[in-house]
């Protein structure tokens, strides 16, 4: 009898995490419908200078980037072509994954860089809540997006899968922290945000000399790794 028993137990549990991935399959589809996977790019898109980052919504550093990034495109204009990529540190960020859903969620509903600025201009708030998702949240209310479909792109798989994708292709390209920046597909190498602005300005206009306030910029960095969700 109690054999009889356990067997029946077996069974019920085997249909029930099958049911179990069932529907997490079928939030996942669902999710995933209509998903569009695009580069996030700021600036002239046919500009002869690229500049590239691999950043992280939860880094300090980062958020110190971004208001010296978006001088830089507000100064050089047509001139620049600015990509953002993913690199999330998770081990030290526990929030930098679901800051990066959330931008590129918004970016479905084609606020990608909107939502950028908001979690860079706010980071200190959501990095240090309980609930960085109910931020999130707001930060898409803010933007006029439709907050359901925000939502659901949230839990998009895809969307998991290019942020993974990017935090890979930072890895082999040997990166460690934070923020990380490419300069024509060349890894730049500063020591002061002035001299992060002159090789820039530089590879625009070769002769062109910037002064500015010497400060020396901080980077987070994480020696090891290990990625997934």
């Amino acid at each position: 009898m109690k054999d009889y028993i356990w067997q029946i137990i077996g069974v019920v549990a085997v249909v029930a995490i099958g049911a179990s991935i069932v529907y997490s399959n079928s939030v996942s589809n669902k999710a995933n419908e209509g998903i569009v996977l695009e580069a996030h790019v700021k600036g002239n898109a046919d500009a002869a200078v690229t500049l590239t980052e691999y950043s992280d919504f939860q880094c300090p550093a980062c958020g110190q980037f971004y208001t010296i990034v978006e001088e830089v495109l507000a100064e050089q204009g047509d001139n620049i072509r600015f990509e953002y990529k993913h690199f999330p540190l998770i081990s030290i960020h526990p929030f930098a994954v679901p800051a990066a859903k959330a931008a590129e969620a918004a970016g479905q509903q084609g606020k990608f860089f909107e939502m950028h600025d908001a979690l860079f201009e706010n980071q200190q708030i959501w990095a240090n809540s309980a609930n960085p998702q109910a931020y999130f949240n707001g930060y898409a209310e803010e933007l006029g997006l439709d907050i359901t479909l925000f939502k659901q792109h949230m839990k998009a798989s895809v969307i998991d899968d290019k942020i993974v994708a990017e935090f890979n292709e930072a890895r082999e390209l040997g990166l460690t922290g934070t923020p990380s920046f490419f300069l024509n597909g060349k890894r730049m190498q500063f020591e002061t945000f002035q001299d992060f602005v002159s090789q820039i300005t530089n590879a625009i206009s070769p002769t062109v000399e910037i002064e500015g306030v010497e400060v020396t910029p901080s980077v987070t960095s994480e020696p090891e790794v290990k990625f997934g969700f």
